[in-house]
Protein backbone atom coordinates (compact mmCIF):
# COMPACT_ATOMS: atom_id res chain seq x y z
CA UNK A 1 0.00 0.00 0.00
CA UNK A 2 1.00 3.62 -0.45
CA UNK A 3 2.08 5.33 2.78
CA UNK A 4 -0.45 7.59 4.48
CA UNK A 5 -1.13 10.84 2.63
CA UNK A 6 -0.16 12.66 5.83
CA UNK A 7 3.42 11.48 5.39
CA UNK A 8 5.83 13.46 3.23
CA UNK A 9 7.43 10.95 0.90
CA UNK A 10 10.79 11.95 -0.52
CA UNK A 11 12.87 10.59 -3.37
CA UNK A 12 15.05 8.80 -0.82
CA UNK A 13 12.30 6.16 -0.58
CA UNK A 14 13.28 4.94 -4.05
CA UNK A 15 16.79 3.91 -3.00
CA UNK A 16 20.05 4.98 -4.63
CA UNK A 17 22.36 4.09 -7.50
CA UNK A 18 25.61 5.56 -8.79
CA UNK A 19 26.26 7.35 -12.05
CA UNK A 20 29.99 6.78 -12.06
CA UNK A 21 31.06 8.22 -8.71
CA UNK A 22 27.87 10.29 -8.29
CA UNK A 23 25.19 8.85 -5.99
CA UNK A 24 21.60 9.70 -6.93
CA UNK A 25 18.17 8.77 -5.66
CA UNK A 26 16.54 6.43 -8.16
CA UNK A 27 13.49 8.68 -8.51
CA UNK A 28 14.63 11.76 -10.42
CA UNK A 29 13.07 14.48 -12.57
CA UNK A 30 12.92 14.98 -16.33
CA UNK A 31 12.71 18.57 -17.53
CA UNK A 32 11.40 18.03 -21.07
CA UNK A 33 7.90 19.31 -20.26
CA UNK A 34 9.00 22.21 -18.06
CA UNK A 35 9.27 24.81 -20.81
CA UNK A 36 5.96 24.24 -22.56
CA UNK A 37 2.35 23.44 -21.77
CA UNK A 38 1.38 21.77 -25.02
CA UNK A 39 1.63 18.05 -25.67
CA UNK A 40 3.74 18.33 -28.83
CA UNK A 41 7.39 18.61 -27.83
CA UNK A 42 8.86 22.09 -28.49
CA UNK A 43 5.71 23.16 -30.34
CA UNK A 44 3.38 23.85 -27.43
CA UNK A 45 2.45 26.99 -25.58
CA UNK A 46 5.20 28.30 -23.33
CA UNK A 47 4.79 27.33 -19.69
CA UNK A 48 4.09 29.58 -16.74
CA UNK A 49 7.58 30.56 -15.63
CA UNK A 50 6.83 30.97 -11.92
CA UNK A 51 5.07 27.62 -11.75
CA UNK A 52 8.00 25.90 -13.48
CA UNK A 53 10.43 27.43 -10.99
CA UNK A 54 8.24 26.27 -8.09
CA UNK A 55 8.17 22.73 -9.48
CA UNK A 56 11.96 22.59 -9.69
CA UNK A 57 12.48 23.96 -6.19
CA UNK A 58 9.85 21.60 -4.79
CA UNK A 59 11.50 18.65 -6.52
CA UNK A 60 14.77 19.37 -4.73
CA UNK A 61 12.90 19.86 -1.44
CA UNK A 62 11.44 16.38 -1.97
CA UNK A 63 14.90 14.87 -2.27
CA UNK A 64 15.26 14.74 -6.04
CA UNK A 65 19.00 14.99 -6.77
CA UNK A 66 19.04 13.77 -10.39
CA UNK A 67 17.65 16.12 -13.04
CA UNK A 68 17.64 15.25 -16.72
CA UNK A 69 17.70 18.10 -19.25
CA UNK A 70 18.97 19.27 -22.65
CA UNK A 71 19.63 22.53 -24.47
CA UNK A 72 17.02 21.50 -27.05
CA UNK A 73 14.26 21.36 -24.42
CA UNK A 74 12.62 24.71 -25.09
CA UNK A 75 9.49 26.49 -26.22
CA UNK A 76 9.14 29.91 -27.88
CA UNK A 77 9.65 31.70 -24.54
CA UNK A 78 11.22 29.14 -22.21
CA UNK A 79 14.37 27.03 -21.91
CA UNK A 80 14.51 24.10 -19.51
CA UNK A 81 18.19 24.75 -18.81
CA UNK A 82 17.58 28.42 -18.05
CA UNK A 83 14.71 27.51 -15.72
CA UNK A 84 16.95 25.03 -13.89
CA UNK A 85 19.68 27.65 -13.56
CA UNK A 86 17.27 30.31 -12.28
CA UNK A 87 15.53 28.00 -9.82
CA UNK A 88 18.43 26.02 -8.40
CA UNK A 89 21.75 27.87 -8.77
CA UNK A 90 23.94 27.92 -6.82
CA UNK A 91 23.54 24.18 -7.07
CA UNK A 92 23.61 21.82 -4.09
CA UNK A 93 26.73 19.68 -3.90
CA UNK A 94 24.73 16.46 -4.29
CA UNK A 95 22.63 17.61 -7.26
CA UNK A 96 23.48 15.69 -10.44
CA UNK A 97 22.38 17.28 -13.72
CA UNK A 98 22.38 14.98 -16.72
CA UNK A 99 22.10 16.50 -20.17
CA UNK A 100 22.25 15.20 -23.72
CA UNK A 101 23.67 16.28 -27.04
CA UNK A 102 23.15 15.25 -30.63
CA UNK A 103 19.89 16.92 -31.65
CA UNK A 104 19.72 20.68 -32.12
CA UNK A 105 17.82 23.42 -33.93
CA UNK A 106 19.25 25.62 -36.68
CA UNK A 107 18.43 29.36 -36.93
CA UNK A 108 15.30 28.55 -38.97
CA UNK A 109 14.03 26.24 -36.22
CA UNK A 110 14.57 23.04 -38.19
CA UNK A 111 15.91 19.99 -36.37
CA UNK A 112 19.50 19.02 -37.13
CA UNK A 113 21.85 16.33 -35.82
CA UNK A 114 25.33 17.28 -34.75
CA UNK A 115 28.46 16.07 -36.47
CA UNK A 116 31.36 14.98 -34.24
CA UNK A 117 32.91 18.42 -34.74
CA UNK A 118 29.72 20.16 -33.58
CA UNK A 119 29.31 18.27 -30.31
CA UNK A 120 31.74 20.53 -28.44
CA UNK A 121 29.57 23.54 -29.30
CA UNK A 122 26.50 21.73 -27.96
CA UNK A 123 28.31 20.83 -24.73
CA UNK A 124 29.44 24.44 -24.33
CA UNK A 125 25.88 25.68 -24.93
CA UNK A 126 24.63 23.46 -22.08
CA UNK A 127 27.43 24.77 -19.86
CA UNK A 128 26.46 28.38 -20.58
CA UNK A 129 22.75 27.86 -20.08
CA UNK A 130 23.21 25.93 -16.84
CA UNK A 131 25.93 28.25 -15.54
CA UNK A 132 28.42 25.47 -14.86
CA UNK A 133 32.07 24.87 -15.64
CA UNK A 134 31.56 21.16 -16.26
CA UNK A 135 28.65 18.81 -16.91
CA UNK A 136 28.04 15.87 -14.55
CA UNK A 137 26.76 13.43 -17.18
CA UNK A 138 26.33 13.89 -20.94
CA UNK A 139 24.35 11.40 -22.99
CA UNK A 140 25.00 11.03 -26.71
CA UNK A 141 21.44 11.02 -28.07
CA UNK A 142 21.14 9.05 -31.30
CA UNK A 143 18.49 9.45 -33.98
CA UNK A 144 16.15 6.63 -34.94
CA UNK A 145 17.89 6.64 -38.32
CA UNK A 146 21.19 5.87 -36.54
CA UNK A 147 19.94 2.62 -35.01
CA UNK A 148 22.47 0.52 -36.91
CA UNK A 149 25.13 3.18 -37.43
CA UNK A 150 28.59 3.11 -35.85
CA UNK A 151 29.02 5.57 -32.97
CA UNK A 152 32.80 5.66 -32.64
CA UNK A 153 33.31 9.14 -34.11
CA UNK A 154 30.49 10.77 -32.16
CA UNK A 155 31.26 9.06 -28.85
CA UNK A 156 34.96 9.58 -29.38
CA UNK A 157 34.38 13.34 -29.68
CA UNK A 158 32.61 13.32 -26.30
CA UNK A 159 35.36 11.18 -24.80
CA UNK A 160 37.83 13.92 -25.77
CA UNK A 161 35.67 16.50 -23.95
CA UNK A 162 35.65 14.21 -20.93
CA UNK A 163 39.44 14.07 -21.02
CA UNK A 164 39.49 17.88 -21.27
CA UNK A 165 37.44 18.19 -18.09
CA UNK A 166 34.26 19.64 -19.62
CA UNK A 167 32.31 16.44 -18.93
CA UNK A 168 32.58 14.16 -15.89
CA UNK A 169 30.75 11.05 -17.13
CA UNK A 170 29.27 9.81 -20.39
CA UNK A 171 26.12 7.96 -21.33
CA UNK A 172 24.31 7.00 -24.51
CA UNK A 173 20.64 7.40 -25.41
CA UNK A 174 18.21 5.83 -27.89
CA UNK A 175 20.81 3.15 -28.46
CA UNK A 176 21.28 -0.56 -29.10
CA UNK A 177 23.35 -3.24 -27.34
CA UNK A 178 25.82 -3.22 -30.23
CA UNK A 179 26.32 0.55 -30.04
CA UNK A 180 26.75 0.34 -26.26
CA UNK A 181 29.52 -2.23 -26.72
CA UNK A 182 31.21 0.01 -29.29
CA UNK A 183 30.97 3.05 -27.01
CA UNK A 184 32.37 1.15 -24.01
CA UNK A 185 35.42 0.33 -26.07
CA UNK A 186 36.13 4.07 -26.29
CA UNK A 187 35.29 5.38 -22.80
CA UNK A 188 33.33 4.30 -19.70
CA UNK A 189 29.54 4.47 -20.05
CA UNK A 190 27.64 5.15 -16.83
CA UNK A 191 24.08 5.08 -18.18
CA UNK A 192 21.82 4.08 -21.04
CA UNK A 193 18.76 6.25 -21.57
CA UNK A 194 16.13 4.58 -23.76
CA UNK A 195 12.38 4.61 -24.17
CA UNK A 196 11.05 1.89 -21.88
CA UNK A 197 7.97 1.01 -19.90
CA UNK A 198 5.37 -1.57 -19.03
CA UNK A 199 4.43 -2.06 -22.69
CA UNK A 200 7.98 -2.53 -24.01
CA UNK A 201 8.86 -5.59 -26.14
CA UNK A 202 10.99 -8.48 -24.91
CA UNK A 203 14.26 -7.27 -26.44
CA UNK A 204 13.99 -4.02 -24.47
CA UNK A 205 13.64 -5.98 -21.23
CA UNK A 206 16.69 -8.03 -22.18
CA UNK A 207 18.73 -4.88 -22.85
CA UNK A 208 17.74 -3.47 -19.46
CA UNK A 209 18.91 -6.65 -17.74
CA UNK A 210 22.18 -6.65 -19.70
CA UNK A 211 22.91 -3.10 -18.53
CA UNK A 212 22.44 -4.23 -14.94
CA UNK A 213 24.87 -7.10 -15.45
CA UNK A 214 27.45 -4.55 -16.64
CA UNK A 215 26.81 -2.16 -13.73
CA UNK A 216 25.36 0.48 -16.05
CA UNK A 217 22.36 2.55 -14.98
CA UNK A 218 19.30 2.15 -17.19
CA UNK A 219 17.29 5.38 -17.33
CA UNK A 220 13.93 4.98 -19.08
CA UNK A 221 12.12 7.86 -20.68
CA UNK A 222 8.37 7.67 -21.41
CA UNK A 223 7.97 5.25 -18.48
CA UNK A 224 4.54 6.77 -17.81
CA UNK A 225 3.59 7.90 -21.31
CA UNK A 226 4.46 4.57 -22.91
CA UNK A 227 3.46 4.48 -26.55
CA UNK A 228 2.06 8.01 -26.14
CA UNK A 229 5.68 9.21 -26.05
CA UNK A 230 5.89 13.03 -26.48
CA UNK A 231 2.08 13.31 -26.48
CA UNK A 232 2.00 12.05 -22.91
CA UNK A 233 -0.03 9.31 -21.27
CA UNK A 234 -3.53 8.84 -22.57
CA UNK A 235 -6.63 8.42 -20.44
CA UNK A 236 -7.02 4.75 -21.34
CA UNK A 237 -5.43 2.28 -18.91
CA UNK A 238 -5.31 -1.50 -19.09
CA UNK A 239 -7.29 -3.50 -16.54
CA UNK A 240 -4.20 -4.90 -14.81
CA UNK A 241 -2.73 -1.45 -14.13
CA UNK A 242 -6.08 -0.18 -12.85
CA UNK A 243 -6.50 -3.21 -10.58
CA UNK A 244 -3.05 -2.84 -9.04
CA UNK A 245 -3.61 0.90 -8.60
CA UNK A 246 -6.90 0.33 -6.75
CA UNK A 247 -5.33 -2.31 -4.52
CA UNK A 248 -2.62 0.13 -3.42
CA UNK A 249 -4.64 3.34 -3.31
CA UNK A 250 -2.35 4.65 -6.04
CA UNK A 251 -2.70 6.19 -9.48
CA UNK A 252 -1.95 4.28 -12.70
CA UNK A 253 1.04 6.60 -13.29
CA UNK A 254 2.43 5.69 -9.86
CA UNK A 255 2.03 1.98 -10.64
CA UNK A 256 3.90 2.40 -13.92
CA UNK A 257 6.74 4.22 -12.18
CA UNK A 258 6.89 1.68 -9.36
CA UNK A 259 6.91 -1.17 -11.89
CA UNK A 260 9.80 0.51 -13.70
CA UNK A 261 11.85 0.78 -10.51
CA UNK A 262 11.10 -2.87 -9.73
CA UNK A 263 12.94 -3.96 -12.88
CA UNK A 264 16.32 -3.74 -11.17
CA UNK A 265 18.35 -1.73 -8.64
CA UNK A 266 20.19 -0.08 -11.55
CA UNK A 267 16.99 1.35 -13.04
CA UNK A 268 16.40 5.07 -12.50
CA UNK A 269 13.19 6.98 -13.23
CA UNK A 270 13.00 10.54 -14.55
CA UNK A 271 9.28 11.40 -14.79
CA UNK A 272 8.69 14.95 -15.90
CA UNK A 273 5.86 17.34 -15.18
CA UNK A 274 5.06 21.01 -14.92
CA UNK A 275 2.29 20.28 -12.41
CA UNK A 276 3.22 20.57 -8.70
CA UNK A 277 0.62 17.99 -7.67
CA UNK A 278 1.82 15.47 -10.23
CA UNK A 279 5.37 16.03 -9.01
CA UNK A 280 4.43 15.00 -5.46
CA UNK A 281 2.61 11.93 -6.81
CA UNK A 282 5.58 10.93 -8.96
CA UNK A 283 8.05 11.21 -6.08
CA UNK A 284 5.71 9.20 -3.84
CA UNK A 285 5.76 6.37 -6.38
CA UNK A 286 9.29 5.60 -5.19
CA UNK A 287 7.77 4.30 -1.95
CA UNK A 288 5.25 2.00 -3.67
CA UNK A 289 6.28 -1.64 -3.21
CA UNK A 290 4.57 -4.00 -5.63
CA UNK A 291 3.97 -7.59 -4.58
CA UNK A 292 4.87 -10.69 -6.58
CA UNK A 293 1.16 -11.00 -7.38
CA UNK A 294 1.08 -7.41 -8.66
CA UNK A 295 4.09 -7.99 -10.89
CA UNK A 296 2.64 -11.24 -12.25
CA UNK A 297 -0.66 -9.50 -13.05
CA UNK A 298 1.11 -6.62 -14.80
CA UNK A 299 3.27 -9.07 -16.77
CA UNK A 300 0.19 -10.46 -18.47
Amino acid sequence: MMPSSSETITAAASGTWKLGDLTVNRLGFGSMRLAQDGTAFADGTSSDRNRALRVLRRAVELGVNHIDTAAFYFSPLRSANELINSALAPYADDLVITTKVGPGRDPSGAWVWATPEQLRGQVEENLRQLGRDHLDVVNLRLAVSQASAPVAELFGALAELREAGLVRHLGISNTTPEQLTEARGIAPVVCVQNAYGLDSPADHHAFLRACGEQGIAFVPFFAIAGTGRERGAGTEQDDATLTVARNHGATPAQVRLAWTLHQGPHVLAIPGTGNPDHLVENVAAGALRLTAEDLALLAR
